[in-house]
């Protein structure tokens, strides 16, 4: 089967799933049904939320990853609850990740911070820089997240921006996530598709999906290990998310203190970035590693 006929299947599906969804997902305020700009809030998905917290691995977890999808707002809420901290990435991780930490949240506003929009608000939840990430996470105990659509092996189909997959390579090149951190899905039981889909090297699996009326549990999950591939990158990646600018700068400070890299390939900035506050991301790292004394 050739690369246009799955793109033509996944495209296929999308739309299928569309159709069904409008008729159980819940609205964002601001994309309303566009499902291509997130993965939406559904009817009776607190019946799916409870298998994901009925988890072993989420009650015995410390910290959990969660990815800022709509249907995952009652998660977020009763992980904080549930005194585990949160590792939120923004949304598109155009600002990079978010630590929410019961233990420096007040009780009462647990439920803004599962909001995105209250997770980045003063006293609530704390950016985190992905040289940070090691000393303020140690590791992920589980990651649930949303999804286009799933098949009954565990493989997910999204709406082809890769975010979460993205946010796993960073997490693994870190070494805060590896091959036995369990990863869960949260959908309505129309995005289970009969389908198989087709992984590239970079997709992340599940080990559970979790849907208004059961969960699924699969064995032998094998995940991509090699952190971010930096040739598959899309350009828009590169331009607009700033912690790819920074663990690259990280890499290759790691690479000079080892003997094996230069100055030289630092990446450079892009004229074409997003906002200035991530060209201005990218030549602090420059300007740490010419001050770093070799």
């Amino acid at each position: 089967m050739s690369d246009h006929t799955f793109i033509d299947s996944k495209s296929a599906i999308r739309r299928r799933i569309y159709y069904d969804l409008l008729q159980r997902a819940i609205p964002d305020s601001r994309y309303g049904y566009d499902f291509t700009a997130f993965y939406p809030d559904f009817r009776d998905s607190s019946f799916a939320l409870n298998r994901i917290t009925g988890l072993s691995c989420y009650q015995s977890a410390d910290t959990i990853f969660i990815t800022p999808d709509n249907s995952l707002e009652a998660l977020r809420h009763q992980a904080l609850k549930d005194g585990k901290k949160a590792l939120v990435p923004t949304y598109a991780m155009r600002r990079g990740f978010f630590v929410l930490d019961p233990r420096r949240i007040s009780d009462q506003d647990f439920r803004f911070a599962s909001l995105l929009d209250g997770m980045e608000r003063p006293g609530i939840g704390r950016s985190v820089e992905v040289a940070q990430l090691k000393e303020e996470i140690g590791k992920i105990d589980l990651c649930v997240t949303g999804a286009g659509a799933v098949d009954a092996r565990g493989r997910r189909l999204g709406n082809g921006r890769g975010f979460f997959d993205l946010a796993w390579a960073i997490l693994s090149d870190r070494g805060i996530v590896g091959p036995g951190t369990p990863v869960a899905a949260v959908v309505h039981e129309c995005q289970i598709v009969d389908e198989e889909q087709h992984p590239e090297e970079w997709d992340v699996r599940c080990d559970f999906v979790a849907t208004q009326d059961k969960l699924i549990s699969i064995e032998s999950v094998e995940q991509p290990e090699g952190g971010v591939l930096w040739d598959k990158l899309k350009p828009e990646q590169w331009q607009t998310i700033s912690v790819l600018q920074e663990l690259k700068g990280i890499q290759m400070m790691e690479k000079i203190m080892n003997g094996t890299g230069s100055l030289h390939e630092l990446p450079k900035p892009t004229p074409n970035l997003s906002s200035a506050d991530e060209l201005m991301g990218i030549q602090m790292m420059e300007q740490i590693m010419r001050d770093y004394k070799i």
